[in-house]
């Protein structure tokens, strides 16, 4: 399965990159909003974890046009973000996200969240 990981903290990417990895996941990284949108909608993923404060466009933005796009409008997004604004979470659900992660993330709830918008069985021990 594969993972698009959206988000211009590369410390961020490279960390739960290396966690999906070890959960068997194939995954790309975009550092920007068009850049993730064009890997999107090029070869859509599995799922998409979205940042919101990226450059290039808000992932709010982002999310609007991935759900707007045929090819993407069914690829879950899980939006994953250090912003505590309600108003955020409100607007990436009401958006299409299927999930609002607030960072920082750890494994356990990453793994939940993904076994759940993608229906598989992720059970395996924490890689932390």
């Amino acid at each position: 399965m594969r993972v698009l990981i959206a988000d211009d903290d590369r410390v961020f990417v490279e960390l739960t990159r290396t966690r999906l990895r070890k959960l068997g996941f194939n995954v790309q990284a975009a550092f920007d909003s068009p850049t993730a949108l064009m890997a999107a909608i090029k070869d859509p993923p599995d799922a998409i974890l979205l940042d919101i404060g990226m450059p290039g466009g808000t992932g709010l933005h982002t999310l609007q046009r991935l759900k707007a796009s045929a090819r993407t409008q069914d690829v879950p997004v899980i939006v994953i973000t250090g912003s505590d604004d309600p108003e955020v979470a409100r607007a990436s659900l009401d958006g299409g996200a299927a999930i609002f992660l607030r960072k920082p993330v750890d494994s356990d709830a990453l793994r939940t969240a993904l076994a759940g918008v993608l229906g598989v069985d992720l059970t395996r021990p924490s890689p932390d």
